[in-house]
């Protein structure tokens, strides 16, 4: 028994003096510390091989297009998450589940036309947003008001078409001002006659015209009854007259015929 004594002993201070294994770091990735650096990999879509620690990913520069449901592994500790200069045209509504903690999301210099607010209401404590450099025209306010904590807005660089349907997101950026970064860069695209001018240069008189037009729901609906009934009274309408009117003819024309021939009688 005493001869083994010394093996064991010596294979417990091998066991504790043996480094703790790293945190899981996809092959793709430079990872230290809580951070995961993925950019510049030309990754297709989000590495599962994370750690659950980590609290900074970087993805920017890869070829990511869409971010189906649950694309990021589970990430409670997520505070940053960069993924500018992508091929991101869709982002699914479930895509972003499992990142509460998410404070910070840079999704600049892609290709996002539409946004839900499905898609955000799992960051409620998200504080900045970055959204410059894509293809959006329009911006419904639902989507921003998902994020109670959003303190930093970037929205920039958007080809954005100011007529009557910009009138909502304009009616928010005039009163969430202090979180609109380089607010005086948000230029209109369409029509040609405001191209590059500045959103936040239209005062309420600009909107003035659509704010008169603007019909409500009941409204649409009850006109959406009327016309078709309405196009089909006038032609039974204009059928009745017509007919009252070749009726009418024929009866003035008639007594020429009925009228008794007239006798030349002789004096």
């Amino acid at each position: 028994m005493g001869s083994w004594r010394v093996p064991s002993a010596v294979l417990g201070c091998l066991l504790l003096l043996r480094p703790l294994p790293s945190p899981a770091c996809p092959d793709a990735c430079r990872c230290s510390s809580e951070e995961a650096d993925c950019r510049e990999h030309a990754l297709r879509e989000v590495p599962q091989s994370l750690s659950a620690n980590t609290s900074a990913l970087w993805l920017g520069y890869n070829f990511i297009a869409v971010l189906g449901p649950r694309s990021f592994p589970a990430l409670p500790a997520l505070l940053l998450l960069s993924l500018p200069h992508n091929l991101l045209g869709l982002i699914h509504s479930q895509a972003l589940l499992g990142l509460g903690a998410l404070q910070e999301l840079d999704l600049s210099h892609n290709y996002l036309t539409a946004l839900t607010p499905e898609t955000f209401q799992p960051l409620a404590s998200l504080t900045t947003l970055n959204l410059s450099g894509n293809r959006l025209k329009e911006l419904e306010p639902r989507v921003l008001r998902a994020l109670p904590q959003l303190r930093a807005l970037f929205l920039q660089d958007n080809p954005w078409v100011c007529n009557c349907d910009i009138l909502p997101l304009w009616c928010w950026l005039r009163q969430n001002r202090e979180k609109v970064q380089e607010k005086n860069l948000l230029l209109c695209s369409v029509p040609v006659q405001l191209n590059e001018y500045p959103i936040m240069a239209f005062g309420n008189e600009s909107f003035r015209q659509c704010q008169d037009m603007g019909l409500s729901a009941q409204q649409y609906m009850v006109f959406s009854i009327i016309g078709p009934f309405s196009f089909i009274a006038s032609i039974i309408f204009c059928t009745f007259m017509g007919s009252i009117t070749v009726v009418y003819h024929n009866l003035r024309r008639e007594p020429h015929f009925w009228r008794r021939p007239h006798i030349c009688r002789g004096r």
